[in-house]
């Protein structure tokens, strides 16, 4: 079939960040479902990992690497144009590249800030806004935005990383709402801790000083961090849900995931913010 007319005979989803963590699972997840999927990432010479996995799995002619980085509009550009020139449309878009920004509010400077809100935030918006054409033409698609539990609730020493994830938040009810009635759906996973890179990095690069008035509360975080890293669940989990999820003919728009995803949810929506706050501070002050 000719797929540059939109013929070809097996899905197409393009999935961003997967040299690692959910969106390397994730690439799996649907092409073991049947899709041929465009796997971008910002830098090609870290697709090893990726096509290994896909090897042993016998799924390497479904995974097409692709050069993508989601801060530089030339790049999304080219990508997106590229998935379209060989496969002629995206049915599933995957918004999964993202990092974490680890400080105190006070301590980490402008830059990092704009830095987290350019790749978490504005990336994800340019990259949907180069595709909604397609979909909105075929008058279907899926778009999945991984956002993050820290979109539903800010922790402390993860301000810029909430702030980014909130902004998703909000970004995807709208545009839900928007491409609704052009047959596409907009929908927001919500991952708790998984054992996936982000938070080492995170914990790694935490801006702080060395008299920080705030070197108390940051081991409190750390040690909090490092202890939800150790006993976090297979993120193996959250690629299945989205792999189930792009099954749906009509998935609702938040889908929370992981240890202790829907009792914060919850929580946060039934507590009054002082006792909900406390329980926060209680939990850190455990981690000694």
């Amino acid at each position: 079939m000719n797929s540059k007319n939109g013929q070809n005979a097996d899905p197409i989803a393009l999935i961003t960040g997967t040299s690692s963590g959910f969106g390397l699972l994730t690439a799996l997840a649907l092409a073991r479902q049947g899709y041929r999927v465009a796997a971008t990432m910002r830098d090609i010479s870290r697709q090893g990992e990726l096509l290994h996995q896909a090897g042993e799995a016998g799924l390497a002619e479904r995974i097409h690497v692709i050069s993508l980085d989601v801060t530089d509009s030339a790049s999304i550009q080219s990508a997106v144009a590229a998935v379209l020139d060989k496969f002629g449309r995206v049915d599933v878009l995957v918004n999964n590249a993202g990092f974490a920004v680890g400080g105190f509010v006070e301590e980490v400077g402008m830059e990092e800030w704009r830095r987290q809100m350019d790749t978490n935030f504005f990336g994800l918006i340019e990259v949907t806004k180069a595709v909604l054409p397609v979909m909105r033409r075929l008058r279907a698609g899926l778009i999945v935005n991984i956002s993050s539990v820290s979109g539903l609730t800010g922790f402390p020493g993860y301000a810029p990383y909430a702030a980014s994830k909130y902004a998703v938040e909000g970004f995807s009810e709208s545009l839900r709402q928007e491409v609704l009635p052009f047959g596409i759906r907009v929908v927001l996973v919500e991952p708790a801790s998984f054992r996936t890179p982000i938070w080492d990095k995170g914990m790694e690069g935490m801006h702080t000083s060395v008299n920080s008035p705030y070197q108390e509360q940051l081991a409190q975080v750390l040690r909090y961090s490092r202890t939800s890293a150790e006993t976090a669940p297979d993120p193996e989990q959250v690629a299945g849900l989205i792999a189930r999820i792009t099954a749906m003919k009509a998935p609702r728009l938040r889908y929370p995931v992981g240890k202790g995803s829907r009792l914060l949810t919850i929580g946060k929506t039934l507590l009054p913010w002082k006792v909900f706050e406390g329980i926060i501070a209680r939990s850190l002050k455990k981690m000694k």
